[in-house]
């Protein structure tokens, strides 16, 4: 990416060939691989303020910012009519997954399936945070898979429609907090842009990502991840940061390899100092030299 390497996001260009089509992408990822009706079936849209939470986190995030700051071209407005032409079926579709979660949840032991859905958001943040440590993890969609035959429980099936109105509320404010996540950030960008360290903001997420899964499992963490998500995005605000060159820095292509062939050979020349014949006479100790103000010990 121009001017971040963010691991989820390079790993999801190789399937878009155009900026919205990213975008799309990354921002309904938890709808395809079941992270999101994971975290339905798990509890963490119950209430709005964990609805919130789990928008800014999963719909939102560090991917996202990277996409829309790093990848997007065009002025704020047609970036934020992007974030809307994708975020509209957005809403709509976690709107449906909700609806079905209790159906799903019916033939499921939740109480397993929980532990399940907390393993998948440590792996995302472990995504989130390094490509190589990724690299040694199951995919999401893998871990929501084995948890899914884990904890079936077709005893206490009930295959009934039976849609919960305040889950669906729940969900769908999700998904729209984090449509207007990605709105704020197409509308802000050329500020962001010069002034935002991506790169902190994606480690940052990550450990917010990595306090959800405690949350999930009942530890008295609360909202912490909706404050290390905020603590991380003001600390990643820096005026005296410039994006603009960071992205000309990464971009270009001049002395890639550290510089010319003979500054590299003198550089790698020990440098070794010019002898005087006053060296001779004097003892390595010893300085001969009266300066005022020169420390006593040199």
């Amino acid at each position: 990416m121009s001017t971040s390497q963010h691991p989820v996001a390079l790993s999801l260009e190789r399937f878009a060939n155009d900026d919205a089509k990213l975008l799309a992408l990354v921002m309904a990822l938890p709808l395809i691989d079941g992270v999101f009706p994971a975290m339905i079936l798990a509890g963490a849209v119950d209430d709005p303020l964990g609805a919130i939470q789990v928008g800014l986190l999963i719909f939102g995030g560090s991917a996202t910012v990277a996409v829309i700051l790093a990848e997007m071209n065009g002025s704020p407005r047609e970036q934020a009519a992007i974030v809307l032409v994708v975020g509209i079926p957005l809403i709509i579709l976690a709107a449906i997954q909700a609806a079905l979660a209790p159906t799903i949840e019916s033939v499921l032991n939740i109480v397993i399936f929980e532990r399940f859905a907390a393993l998948v958001i440590a792996a995302i943040a472990a995504h989130t945070a390094s490509a190589t440590v990724g690299e040694y993890i199951p995919n999401p969609g893998i871990i929501i898979a084995l948890g899914l035959l884990a904890s079936l429980d077709p005893s206490g099936a009930a295959l009934v429609f039976d849609a919960d109105p305040s889950l669906i509320a729940n969900a769908t404010l999700a998904a729209t907090v984090g449509v207007l996540f990605a709105l704020s950030i197409a509308l802000g960008g050329p500020y962001l842009r010069t002034y935002m360290d991506i790169d902190r903001f994606r480690f940052g997420s990550a450990v917010a990502l990595g306090l959800l899964p405690l949350s999930l499992l009942g530890m008295a963490f609360g909202e912490a991840p909706l404050a290390a998500l905020i603590v991380a995005a003001v600390l990643s605000i820096d005026p005296q940061f410039d994006g603009e060159a960071a992205r000309e820095t990464l971009n270009s292509d001049a002395r890639p390899d550290g510089g010319s062939e003979e500054e590299r050979d003198d550089s790698s020349e020990p440098k070794v100092p010019e002898s005087s014949e006053s060296d001779d006479d004097t003892y390595p100790g010893d300085d001969s030299t009266d300066t005022a103000g020169r420390a006593p010990w040199l």
